[in-house]
């Protein structure tokens, strides 16, 4: 097996989303994640920004409710 290349924070947090969406390369990806392995900082950051992904999108899920949509109409009927 290949030895994987050791990147540093920069590198790694260059790469984390494209990592986090799964759209990384493997060899790329392997870097990212030994990286995120023995870096606490860059764990914690790919944590929050799992943590962010999943918030917002459960937030897409919820719909307005009729008062907030009978708003949004009033203030778009003032223009």
């Amino acid at each position: 097996m290949k030895k994987i290349k050791t990147i540093g924070c920069e590198e790694a947090l260059k790469h984390l989303l494209t990592y986090l969406d799964r759209e990384l390369g493997p060899v790329k990806r392997r870097e990212v994640e030994h990286h995120i392995e023995i870096c606490r900082t860059c764990f914690s950051r790919a944590e929050f920004e799992k943590l962010l992904k999943t918030q917002i999108r459960e937030a897409g899920r919820e719909t307005a409710g009729a008062e907030f949509e009978n708003k949004i109409k009033t203030l778009l009927g003032r223009f």
